[in-house]
């Protein structure tokens, strides 16, 4: 299919393309977080409907308090298997028909929860839950390498951001429709539960116009006139020879090896600390309880002293944070670097999460500081962590490690966000949340490098000085040695 748009020096077709590839991708994250707290109540009552019904059982607090965790976190579930798809499925049909493919778990999804209420089933939503975790889980993986690979180098780090603006822009667009005035009331909630098939639409729609990632055009393919053509369309140019160069380079360096598996990279030495950094920042990014405040808004603004008639717009508040603040990351990102980003997010969650604490062990004026602190938590982590994490993998791993690092990071992800939504109902203070955010602060400041405008092989360097410091203090040693005899 052709989309030429305008060659004038301009590159539409690529700010088309992130936003066709990302409304069908990292929105649907955001999207399926933020619909699930409106109803809550509603699916509930139709969980102890449905256990009266069949087996004449009313549930009490805590069994139905149970089963609605285990609703939700089977979102976290599917994201999981999703994650360690993903890999597989970049490698097999490329980036952009992956997201293509994806879409049919999505409108599994969306069927499921549309019949669920008439069938009586509350086993069908969880399901439903499960398929569209799995769409979010392969989204979060392969949109990043596809917005990494086919940005320019100076672009980078603001288009792969993209990807965090959509999945906040996806939190507010879900609170929105979950207004009781839309699709947040009692009649309606299977009808919210399955509208998240509308994007999936969109971008079955527009998505199969665009170019693929010229770097899997290259490397994977080997087929160098459609990378050329490819970045030609996302340039709306012609292509500089310098950043030829450096796809041929990074081609060159790969050649005659296949994508590597996971356990490849665990047991490779020259990657060990890029995939610890991986591993120990995706983890953060749900560990921290950023996310889970989304699952349990409700429970939070209650805890937090908040009246039930005002909570919903206070949860289309913390959307609103989260969103404006991905767009300054977006905007500061290749100005201030990715090291000061994270770091600086970290910590000031650090701080907010100990204040937040101490605001619920007070009465007097608790609603309005522990409303600030839930903000500033918000608005800190979209600053940072939201945006910079997604971006790592793309810039510190090359064309055959790439796909592993992103199941390895997506399936941490996921299985620390059903974890942290199993027992988040159950913690009463966010000390936890604060002590990994001061770890990760100090991990960042020890090991991480800046990533910002530079190279793979600028960045595989020095990494190289951790990856081998032993050897090379004992080759060191070695060379004293030998000179003294």
């Amino acid at each position: 299919m052709e989309f030429y748009l305008s060659t004038q020096g301009r590159a539409y077709t690529l700010v088309l393309m992130v936003t066709s590839t990302a409304i069908g991708g990292t929105l649907q994250y955001g999207y399926n977080l933020a619909i699930m707290n409106a109803p809550t109540v509603f699916i509930q009552n139709f969980v102890n409907e449905t256990f009266l019904e069949r087996w004449g059982i009313q549930l009490g607090v805590y069994e139905l308090t149970l089963i609605w965790t285990f609703i939700v976190s089977s979102f976290s579930l599917g994201g999981f298997i999703g994650a360690l798809i993903a890999g597989p499925m970049s490698v097999r049909f490329g980036r952009k028909k992956s997201m293509l493919l994806n879409n049919v778990f999505l409108l599994s999804s969306s069927l499921l929860a549309l019949l669920s209420r008439t069938a009586k089933s509350f086993e069908m939503i969880i399901i439903s839950r499960f398929l569209v975790g799995i769409n979010a889980g392969i989204s979060m993986n392969v949109q990043p390498m596809y917005f990494g690979e086919s940005a320019p180098k100076h672009l980078r780090g603001a288009v792969s951001l993209s990807s965090a603006v959509f999945t906040s822009f996806g939190l507010v667009l879900g609170q929105v429709v979950s207004l009781k005035e839309l699709l947040g009331s009692e009649p309606c909630w299977q009808y919210l539960l399955a509208s998240n098939a509308i994007p999936g639409f969109i971008q079955l729609l527009t998505l199969p116009w665009f170019p693929e990632s010229p770097r899997y055009l290259l490397i994977d393919c080997g087929d160098k006139e459609a990378c050329l053509m490819a970045l030609q369309r996302l340039r709306g140019c012609e292509v500089q020879r310098e950043e030829l160069d450096e796809i041929l380079q990074e081609q060159n360096e790969t050649k005659g090896e296949c994508a590597k598996q996971p356990w490849e990279l665990f047991t490779d030495r020259s990657v060990r600390w890029q995939l610890i950094t991986v591993a120990v920042l995706s983890s953060a990014m749900q560990l921290c309880g950023n996310d889970s405040i989304y699952f349990y808004a409700s429970y939070v603004f209650q805890e937090a002293g908040i009246s039930a008639g005002q909570i919903q717009y206070m949860a289309i508040g913390t959307g609103m944070c989260e969103f404006t603040a991905c767009i300054l990351c977006n905007l500061l990102i290749e100005r201030l670097g990715r090291r000061l980003m994270l770091m600086g997010g970290y910590v000031l969650m650090t701080g907010w999460a100990i204040v937040f604490t101490v605001a619920l062990s007070l009465e007097v004026w608790m609603p309005y500081l522990s409303m600030t602190c839930i903000f500033t938590y918000i608005l800190s982590f979209g600053m940072g962590p939201a945006g910079v994490t997604g971006i790592l993998p793309t810039e510190i791993f090359n064309q055959t490690s790439r796909p592993a690092a992103y199941m390895t990071a997506g399936s941490l992800m996921w299985l620390n966000l059903f974890i942290i939504g199993m027992i988040f109902p159950f913690l009463y203070c966010f000390v936890p949340f604060g002590a990994v955010c001061l770890l990760t602060a100090l991990y960042i400041q020890m090991v991480l490098p800046e990533t910002k405008g530079k190279t793979l092989s600028m960045i595989t360097k020095e990494f190289y000085r951790l990856n081998y410091r032993g050897q090379r203090a004992l080759v060191h040693s070695k060379h004293v040695i030998l000179s003294g005899i």
